[in-house]
């Protein structure tokens, strides 16, 4: 059994069913699902029970996946990466969508924060399903959107989230924070930096 999988339709049944059922009946027992998709994730994630129920009862309406941008940052035929604080690994500036913001705009704002660049977005040069790509498993459904950007201006510099930040060739690709990024991933990059005529990829 995929317990993630099973845990995360329990938690999209119960949201639904808690935001649009109004029968006290049917909201207990979407309350339950809720419960059980908890009490799995205790059981075989990362998250003790308390922190489960704390982040699925933070979610409500109708449940859909996260975006997280990511920026290819080219050059000379080097790619940008930093340095996470948090985990001492190296990932594309990114990170979670902010709403207001088109996903263009977040990802501008997140090379920004956490390298000093000031970028433009040029092109999409990938829409992936997270689940599909190699990551460790988590407990959202999360898309990645990975853009070209240009560097307009700023200059390399560290921020809260990272501690280092600089250009990699192909074949020095720094330990990578495999949450955040994939070895894949970033030879599809490096690809559309060979070609920008490839048109962008998805699953």
């Amino acid at each position: 059994m995929n317990w993630l999988a099973v845990a995360r339709e329990l938690q999209t049944i119960a949201q639904a069913g808690l935001t649009y059922s109004k029968d006290p009946f049917d909201q207990e027992r979407f309350a339950r699902l809720r419960e059980m998709a908890v009490e799995i994730v205790a059981a075989h994630g990362p998250l003790a029970e308390s922190a489960a129920a704390l982040a699925l009862s933070a979610e409500t309406g109708y449940a859909t996946p996260k975006v997280d941008v990511r920026a290819a940052v080219f050059r000379d035929g080097r790619l940008l990466f930093a340095r996470e604080r948090a985990e001492g690994l190296w990932s594309l500036p990114g990170g979670w969508a902010d709403l207001g913001q088109s996903p263009a705009e977040s990802v501008v704002r997140e090379v920004w924060e956490e390298t000093g660049y000031r970028v433009r977005a040029t092109k999409v040069l990938g829409v992936f399903d997270r689940d599909r790509q190699g990551h460790p498993p988590m407990l959202w459904s999360v898309y990645k959107v990975f853009f070209r950007c240009e560097i307009v201006g700023g200059e390399a510099m560290a921020s809260v989230e990272t501690d280092a930040v600089a250009f990699y060739g192909r074949d020095e690709v720094p330990p990578l924070s495999l949450g955040r990024v994939t070895l894949a991933q970033v030879a599809r990059l490096f690809a559309h930096h060979d070609d920008p005529d490839l048109p962008a990829d998805f699953d």
